[in-house]
């Protein structure tokens, strides 16, 4: 192998041998290594040092195939997809990448005879700061899936330097501290400084007519260096490798240009320098005060500027036709409203640097943009100021205006005189850019992403947009890989799937439904239990190393591990737990089956009343572990920090899958098709993707309770609940929002009276009170069928079978043939 410098890590060329082709030939090219890029032997080496080893080593072994599958494309004129997304919650890529390379058994063996606990070195992997809930953990799945399925597609993203944040938990509370994931060197990322583009802010526009038409000269402007980190996607036992490209920003200008002997311009730079990386620095950046607004926009702009110009670029390099054919070449998918600046960016280029006329611009941005809505949530359909919106972006800002006055001409012609109409359906209206609207209108596709959250955009809050566009809206159910989610998170599992009903499932996730036959079998039964405690033992360990707590490995495993927000009501199961204590201090004896409660949440650092649900569970959970009076029949453990890498090890222990959203207000969830597909049983509410599961696996085979989407709806558009009501009229609740104004557990009295104020003052907006007594209900279901072995694992293996139709494979295919019009291409 030789080697050749890079800008952030080694480069190594490989022979053509390959190096993972039997056991002692990886072992002789690994000490080689190791040596070589760490400069130690193994007896010198940190589990640090081995990871960094093996990592190089996979990404160089993949690297032949990453660069023919370029290569192939750029031949073939292969029309592809970007999916732009500012999240790509990817987790750790070890371990996936050496189950898609298939040479994770070669590794193992070498390992074991050099004395290397190959589970060890996987935990060296610090997760990617990228994302931070569902929508990052999606479109890593779907990248997964693009590559797995041989489809040209890649993804486009920020490399947050910060990520979100380090949540850790200090007497109960979120506390926030830089997530330092970038530390060491990221293994698996390829500085490109050869494709940087310039992102240009603020300044002014000045116009002129050149022969006859008038053209747009942007002056004035402060100037981003937008560099590119390459990531290498890997397809699952193809040759296919896509990229995820990571956009870094940096000062367009570096020190060695200022006079440093003008001490006044010196410090200018330090700040514009400052200024510009933080651009790139954190997630999701707090927009409550202006500049944290203006950092936020700064994002989506830079992500959409510098993700067009780097693909027109490349298209320009590859082809010297014009770009009026880019609807056939490529696909630029919009990842929820974030970036929505695909649309007038892609116009800017087409007419200010391309000299296209405003229809044929506007004729091809329509034709390859397409937008996937996740929520029905109003705040987060991002607006933003008209004044902040022009000052930061002026060119930008013309041509959405100039959008919004030719939409706005056409729905006059429609309905003329319906003025309340049109300024509902206006992008521009009340000093504000609204930039769903804006999606919609320069989108050929706006898909929801469950059956249930679709109709609800069509016929509720984006009726409007419905009525004028009908042939846009369609339905694509969010999925999961099912190669992350069982097959590297519970391989024990996968082998007893693949034992009994053979290896077609690997590629074919809807055949796990070839294990329905098993479902009543007492031996295939006795196998699911071994695995499902073997790994709830394992969660028991990892709990009691991070926590101290010790947990009954034999308890009910309730778990409810998702993004904090009231309207995924963490506090109704917190409730719950209040009143579940309440009952064993009465009486310690009382019949129920152990449970062991367990949350993993991060709160958005501004989110105020989150953050006190966050306190609660941990007070809760201080004073119920340390009551030895129930004699640990409940238990409660607030995991901090939770990622992608502690769900791989949650999800496949638990019994019990909390998804009890309002209805109407989670558009999918993909954490209830994880524990799915691991076996575990969902409590939830007829609510997003909950729905398609409860039919798929029927009513018997889930707990469902609650209000219903249109029941809830009804509320809002009617009134008729009274949360004061139910207070006054339900002993249990009465007695558990006292609790939390009368020092019961232990806080002054002041800690929690925002949480009771907010359901009793606010009636409950998200009807915890009123949907507490049907959830009671169907938690003592699932005590009684737990006592009952044999059904509980009959129900766990249906829910198994059915889980392959929530493959992401299946939502990808979707997308590829019924929205993106891309084909599989098999790379050589």
């Amino acid at each position: 192998m030789t080697f050749s410098s890079n800008e952030n890590n080694p480069i190594i060329t490989l022979e053509e041998s390959n190096i993972f082709a039997d056991k002692q030939t990886f072992i002789k090219e690994f000490l080689e290594t190791l040596a070589n890029i760490r400069s130690k032997t193994l007896d010198e080496a940190s589990p640090l040092d081995l990871y960094n080893t093996l990592g190089t080593m996979v990404r160089n072994h993949l690297s032949k195939n990453w660069i023919s599958t370029n290569k192939q494309y750029q031949m073939s004129g292969q029309k592809q997809v970007y999916y732009f997304s500012m999240e790509f919650l990817m987790g750790r890529l070890l371990h996936s990448n050496m189950l898609n390379l298939t040479i994770e058994n070669v590794v193992k063996e070498g390992f074991e005879e050099l004395g290397i606990n190959l589970a060890t070195i996987f935990e060296e992997e610090h997760d990617a700061g990228l994302g931070n809930g569902g929508l990052g953990r999606l479109a890593a799945c779907f990248l997964d899936s693009i590559a797995s399925l041989q489809l040209p597609g890649h993804g486009c993203g920020i490399r947050y330097k910060y990520g979100l944040f380090e949540q850790k938990v200090i007497d109960g509370y979120q506390v926030e501290l830089p997530d330092y994931w970038l530390k060491e060197d990221y293994v698996w990322e390829v500085r490109r400084s050869d494709r940087s583009v310039t992102v240009c802010f603020g300044g002014h526009v000045e116009s002129e007519e050149i022969n006859g038409k008038l053209a747009f000269q942007h002056k004035n402007y402060e100037a981003v260096l937008a560099v590119p980190y390459d990531v290498p996607v890997v397809g699952f036992e193809n040759k296919t490798v896509n990229t995820l490209r990571l956009w870094s920003a940096e000062p367009s200008i570096n020190e060695h240009e200022i006079q440093t002997s003008d001490r006044e311009n010196y410090y200018k730079f330090l700040n514009y320098k400052r200024s510009i990386e933080s651009i790139s620095e954190f997630l999701y950046p707090d927009d409550s005060h202006y500049e944290g607004k203006k950092l936020r926009l700064k994002q989506q702009y830079f992500l959409v500027s510098a993700g067009l110009q780097s693909i027109i670029n490349s298209l320009r390099r590859k082809s010297k036709h014009s770009l009026l054919d880019l609807p056939d070449k490529v696909v630029f998918h919009i990842n929820d409203t974030h970036p929505v600046l695909i649309i007038p960016e892609l116009m800017r280029i087409l007419m200010d640097e391309e000299g296209l006329s405003w229809d044929e611009a506007w004729d091809i941005t329509t034709k390859t943009c397409a937008y996937t809505n996740h929520t029905t949530l109003v705040e987060a359909l991002e607006k933003w100021p008209i004044n902040l919106f022009r000052e930061l972006l002026p060119r930008i800002y013309m041509i959405v205006e100039e959008i919004n006055e030719r939409f706005c001409r056409q729905l006059w012609e429609r309905y003329p005189g319906e003025f309340d109409r049109i300024s509902n359906l206006a992008i521009i209206a009340h000093d504000q850019v609204r930039m769903a609207h804006l999606a919609i209108v320069g989108s050929f596709s706006v898909n929801g992403v469950a059956k249930l959250h679709t109709e609800i955009l069509k016929h509720r809050e984006m009726n409007n947009f419905f009525t004028v566009y009908p042939e846009k809206f369609n339905n694509k159910t969010n999925g999961i890989t099912h190669r992350r989610w069982l097959m590297n998170a519970n391989p024990k599992l996968a082998e007893h799937i693949t034992e009994s009903i053979g290896q077609r499932w690997l590629k074919q996730p809807r055949d796990l439904i070839g294990i329905l036959k098993y479902a009543n079998d007492a031996s295939f039964q006795e196998k699911v239990s071994q695995v499902k405690l073997e790994n709830k033992i394992h969660l028991a360990k990892y709990i009691k190393d991070k926590t101290g707590i010790v947990i009954d490995e034999h308890s009910i495993f309730d778990v409810q591990v998702k993004r904090l927000h009231a309207y995924k009501r963490q506090l109704l199961n917190v409730f719950h737990i209040m009143e579940l204590y309440n009952l064993l201090r009465e009486n310690p004896n009382i019949d129920m089956v152990p449970r062991t409660f367990i949350f993993g949440a991060k709160a958005a650092p501004s989110y105020f009343f989150a953050k006190k649900i966050i306190k609660l569970i941990n007070t809760v959970a201080n004073v119920v572990n340390n009551d030895p009076n129930i004699k640990g029949k409940l238990k409660v453990v607030f995991l901090e920090n939770y990622s992608v890498s502690m769900a791989e090890k949650i999800i496949p222990a638990a019994d019990v899958s909390e998804q009890i959203s309002t209805a109407s207000k989670e558009a999918s969830g993909t954490g209830n098709m994880k524990f799915m597909m691991n076996g575990a049983l969902t409590i939830g509410t007829l609510d997003g993707a909950n729905v398609e599961i409860h039919d798929m696996v029927g009513k018997d085979n889930i707990y469902i309770f609650g209000l219903t989407s249109d029941q809830v709806l009804n509320y809002y558009s009617h009134g008729g609940y009274v949360a004061r009501d139910i207070y006054n009229s339900d002993i249990r609740l009465r007695t558990v929002l006292d609790q939390l104004l009368d020092g019961f557990f232990g806080e002054e009295k002041v800690e929690f009276k925002d949480i009771y104020y907010q359901i009793l003052s606010n009636n409950d907006e998200y009807f915890v009170l009123k949907d507490f007594d049907s959830y009671v209900e169907e938690h003592q279901k699932v005590d009684l069928t737990y006592r009952d072995q044999k059904e509980w694992l009959k129900k766990s293996i249906i829910n198994i079978a059915h889980s392959g139709k929530f493959s992401s494979d299946r939502t990808i295919s979707e997308y590829a043939t019924e929205i993106w019009g891309i084909r599989p291409y098999k790379i050589e």
